[in-house]
């Protein structure tokens, strides 16, 4: 009986070593991956501002010489990202939920654009799942409101999504501050 006994003793170590070796690759493969996937989520994430003033500045390069920051009577409002930079006027892409950049309004064309209100079509990206990697996107109108003076630049303060199909939710209207 001890002949047996010592290799079952030793099969159980091999066996619990094994186990042991395969559990740790595992949970290293599973955070591998999970960092590969936030870090493509933040690679392949629109770039607001950036591409946004690029456009803007070949536009006012090759356009209306006028506006000066100070929220003249000529001057359309614009969406600051977040809050934050200069006043982009019609956007092609707006972060609406800034603390996680979870729902991003994006392909954003506009059919009016005034002082007062802009109005436009686009799509609703939301953003959810392990990692931030599961993307649903939702046809909208959305429209620009409430433009008001800030530091010393006219900037829309609040924006209306009015979804035109299936919603996220369940809510065929969202309102969200942009100021």
């Amino acid at each position: 009986m001890t002949d047996r006994a010592a290799p079952s003793r030793a099969s159980r170590r091999s066996a619990l070593v094994v186990f042991a070796v395969v559990t740790v690759l595992a949970l290293c493969g599973v955070w591998a991956g999970r960092a590969a996937d936030r870090s493509r989520t933040v690679s392949e994430a629109p770039r607001t501002e950036a591409a946004q003033k690029a456009a803007d500045d070949r536009e006012a390069a090759a356009g209306a010489g006028g506006g000066a920051a100070g929220g003249g009577a000529g001057e359309l409002p614009g969406v600051r990202d977040c809050g934050y930079g200069e006043p982009v006027p019609k956007p092609k892409i707006i972060t609406l939920t800034c603390a996680n950049t979870g729902t991003v309004a994006s392909d954003i064309h506009w059919d009016e654009y005034r002082q007062d209100r802009a109005e436009g079509t686009g799509a609703v990206q939301v953003t959810g799942g392990a990692g931030g990697t599961a993307r649903t996107s939702f046809r909208a109108r959305v429209t620009l409101l409430a433009p008001k003076n800030v530091d010393g630049q006219m900037v829309f303060s609040s924006l209306e999504v009015r979804y035109t199909g299936m919603t996220p939710a369940g809510k065929q209207t969202e309102t969200y501050s942009i100021a």
